[in-house]
């Protein structure tokens, strides 16, 4: 049976992305496409909605697809903690509709926080240094919230990070202890480094994002998932095996992007994924 798509958020560099996904992949038909112009009222008749928009803009759309039966793909990063728990409160023992949030789409971004999770026990001192393009809005990217929250998670019991001088501003913005720094440049797509420092040594688990088509894969991951999910899903590694032990990454808390946001609110048409969020 062909599931039925909308894509809100469908003129930015990912929505167009998404909608090529759609229309080339035999299980799905594209029966929308919505931009800021747009009344929400037109992704009706789909069967999954999907949220590439903004965070000033994302909690109203999925709240109006749950609300009118759609499961609904967040791929907007910058859902906070309370964002989240409010979404499940409302799923609460519904069967017909669920959601899936996605803080990144790459596999390979994933992999690399899974490894950082596995590492944060075995080293006090780390931090995280992220880059984005110059024009996304949110910071810290999501992808380093939740690489900081499952390595805390993964870290329970041996207290928080080392992070001397916190006080300062140039340390960076504290998530879960660990210290995290936000780049914004031209010409940067997407990359993380977890810098893990001990005695004589450091470790560096580097992600880059080279170009978009990191995200195609998990895109169709999330999209299959999100067809009959319940409840409220968060992160691309609940619906892959990584082939690592449960303990560490279901340790983590449900929650993804807790960061801030800066910079004036967008219309869905100048939605950017945060490059692999």
């Amino acid at each position: 049976m062909t599931t039925r798509v909308a894509v809100i958020g469908a003129t930015g560099k990912m929505g167009r992305l998404v909608c090529d996904l759609v229309e080339n992949t035999t299980e799905y038909e594209l029966v929308a496409r919505l931009d800021s112009t747009s009344d929400l009222s037109e992704m009706l008749g789909a069967d999954v909605a999907i949220d590439l928009t903004v965070p000033a803009v994302s909690q109203s759309v999925v709240d109006f697809a749950v609300s009118n039966g759609l499961r609904v793909l967040v791929g907007t990063s910058g859902w906070s903690q309370a964002r989240i728990d409010a979404l499940g409160h409302k799923l609460k023992g519904r069967t017909d509709v669920g959601a899936v949030i996605i803080p990144n789409f790459s596999l390979g971004s994933v992999l690399g926080t899974a490894f950082a999770a596995l590492a944060a026990r075995f080293f006090d001192s780390i931090e995280i240094v992220e880059a984005h393009q110059a024009g996304k809005v949110d910071s810290p990217s999501g992808t380093a919230v939740r690489t900081a929250e499952l390595m805390a998670a993964a870290r329970a019991g041996l207290g928080p990070v080392a992070a001397p001088h916190i006080d300062q501003r140039a340390r960076g913005q504290q998530i879960a202890t660990v210290p995290v720094h936000s780049l914004r440049l031209a010409g940067v797509l997407a990359r993380q480094d977890v810098i893990f420092g001990g005695s004589g040594e450091t470790l560096t688990i580097t992600h880059n994002t080279l170009s978009a088509d990191a995200y195609e894969r998990g895109i169709l991951v999330a999209l299959a998932a999100t067809r009959d999910c319940v409840g409220v899903t968060v992160g691309l590694d609940q619906l892959i095996d990584l082939g690592l032990s449960g303990e560490v990454l279901d340790a983590a808390p449900a929650g993804a992007p807790a960061g801030p946001t800066a910079g004036p609110p967008a219309g869905p048409e100048d939605a950017e994924m945060e490059p692999g969020e």
